[in-house]
């Protein structure tokens, strides 16, 4: 699992931890989703759509950078603006960026100062959010992520202990299974059972949905799931690198087993046209 499909998996389950980590209160009845924009090659993963009829119709674009990207402002508005024109049912937005460290920042950002300066826009540097007071859980989530090995567990056992001290939105049993699934992603060659003694949270880790549905289903279908994650991303990244693909190399790439694809993941930041992609393809075929 990639870092950026590890933050969307955490506001799809938890929207509440969004507007937590940007400060406002909690909007019921938003819906954390992927969309493809109408006639062109753009696909936005996170946006938060606000229920059918309500009274404050603002949509919320989310936008994770863990790579350097210097064009990102530029893919950001043009996918928000077209988004916007397609749907003129909302009648206000608001863009959050998250990057690891402001070192991923563009350095060239004139062409859209007045936006990012604006109150429509937030910018959050993980690195940077240590010193945020008062104590937030999406904050803790989103340290955790961005922490060395070394630290996580020690990071992960603060935030259980900060957590028993105050009250939540949410059930524990949800914020252990976002922990879990930060863990597993932090620590991919650790059963569950030996993250949840990492934790001291052996018996607890049980009762959470991830543990029961990993016991109940069993691996297959986590690989099912981590399959088609990658595909989508490997997909998304190659659309922006070398231009709209073909239904057959769609094909071709679907039909690559995990291992390949996440080979893919890193040989595309080399391509430059869809022959880069087609001779990779003929010489891991």
């Amino acid at each position: 699992m990639k870092t950026d499909s590890l933050f969307y998996r955490i506001f799809h389950n938890v929207p509440g931890l969004f507007f937590e980590l940007i400060g406002q209160p909690s909007r019921q009845g938003y819906k954390f989703k992927s969309i493809e924009v109408k006639q062109t090659a753009f696909r936005i993963d996170g946006v938060f759509l606000p229920p059918a009829n309500a009274p404050d119709s603002t949509v919320f674009f989310v936008e994770v950078q863990f790579q350097e990207d210097e064009l990102i402002y530029h893919r950001l508005f043009a996918e928000l603006f077209v988004f916007l024109q397609q749907n003129p049912e909302f009648t206000n937005w608001q863009a959050v960026v998250i990057f690891p460290s402001k070192s991923l920042e563009p350095e060239d950002v004139g062409l859209y100062s007045l936006l990012l300066e604006s109150s429509q826009v937030q910018r959050f540097y993980l690195n940077e959010l240590e010193q945020v007071q008062p104590f937030s859980v999406a904050i803790g989530l989103m340290q955790l992520i961005v922490a060395s090995k070394k630290r996580t567990p020690v990071k992960a056992k603060q935030l259980l202990e900060q957590v028993e001290q105050q009250p939540l939105p949410f059930s524990k049993a949800i914020l252990l299974e976002l922990l879990e699934t930060t863990m597993v992603y932090k620590f991919p060659l650790l059963s569950r059972q030996e993250i949840a003694e990492m934790l001291g949270l052996a018996e607890s880790i049980k009762e959470t949905r991830v543990y029961q549905e990993g016991l109940e289903i069993g691996l297959e279908q986590g690989l099912e799931e981590g399959l088609g994650r990658e595909q989508t991303l490997v997909l998304k990244l190659l659309s922006r690198k070398v231009g709209k693909l073909s239904s057959k190399l769609e094909s071709q790439i679907k039909a690559l087993p995990l291992e390949s694809l996440e080979e893919l993941a890193e040989a595309l930041l080399d391509f430059s046209t869809l022959d880069d992609l087609s001779a990779w393809l003929q010489n891991n075929n």
